[in-house]
């Protein structure tokens, strides 16, 4: 599985910490640290194997939904040396690839960022994880869109296509300047992947999408590598458009600005 998606993208405590909560307001100055980290995105097996061993290690004898997903995700994380891991969660979701993404940032020696939208998101997620084992978690409270402006230099993002607003959340991320690596959790669900779906027409004008695969995974996992950027500098700022995205299956339509 490891060479599949290189070749296709090139113990608890008895009184566990609490988790690190922030607002979105706050997460601006605690990425500084994270943008002078360089990546160099070599494709490790030897990290991707370890990760993959002790997600399925932690979900042994559990029952998690995300069979399967969570595995990849983490070993493809892991595999890519991903230093700023984000996903968007919220109440209701299955938690399995959140555990898979904490381990595969133990293994980097990275971040793992989860934005929920409210407190009791919050109090689920971090109970959940717990319950796992995983007793430190960074987890940021706001808007999903407000919070990925604010966390810059990402090399990992994990949304799910179930959500609304998942195609503002991959526009608005912040990625690293040496590159990074986009997944979308049940692809096929919403039918509006490679059919309707286009990676350009969500993403920050001027990202460079150097590969891209849907893998039958679960629900359908949609990845996409983004290439390096050149410059240390900003992007400029583009006059903004409107952007229209159809659900194909639905006849729902996603209007927002880029």
């Amino acid at each position: 599985m490891f060479q599949f998606v290189f070749k296709c993208l090139k113990g608890k405590s008895s009184s566990p910490p609490p988790p690190t909560t922030q607002s979105f307001s706050t997460v601006k100055n605690h990425t500084e640290q994270t943008q002078t980290t360089e990546m160099k995105l070599v494709w490790s097996p030897e990290l991707a194997s370890k990760a993959y061993i002790d997600t399925v290690k932690l979900k042994s004898g559990e029952k998690l939904k995300e069979s399967g997903t969570a595995e990849l995700l983490a070993a493809m994380a892991a595999g890519w040396d991903a230093k700023l891991i984000v996903e968007a969660w919220s109440h209701g979701e299955p938690i399995g690839t959140s555990i898979g993404l904490a381990v595969a940032a133990r293994h980097t020696c990275g971040r793992h960022v989860c934005v929920v939208p409210e407190e009791r998101s919050r109090l689920e997620y971090s109970k959940s994880m717990m319950g796992y084992g995983v007793v430190e978690m960074e987890v940021v409270v706001g808007e999903a869109e407000e919070v990925m402006v604010a966390l810059k230099g990402v090399h990992f993002v994990v949304v799910d296509c179930k959500r609304r607003d998942f195609a503002r959340i991959l526009r608005f991320a912040r990625l690293s300047h040496d590159g990074a690596v986009l997944a979308c959790k049940n692809a096929l669900q919403r039918s509006i992947t490679f059919s309707g779906f286009r990676w350009l027409g969500v993403l920050e004008k001027g990202t460079r999408v150097v590969r891209s695969v849907l893998m039958p995974v679960g629900q359908g996992l949609a990845v996409a590598y983004v290439g390096s950027k050149s410059g240390t500098g900003g992007s400029k700022k583009d006059p903004s458009r409107w952007i229209k995205l159809t659900d194909q299956e639905s006849g729902e339509e996603h209007i927002f600005r880029r």
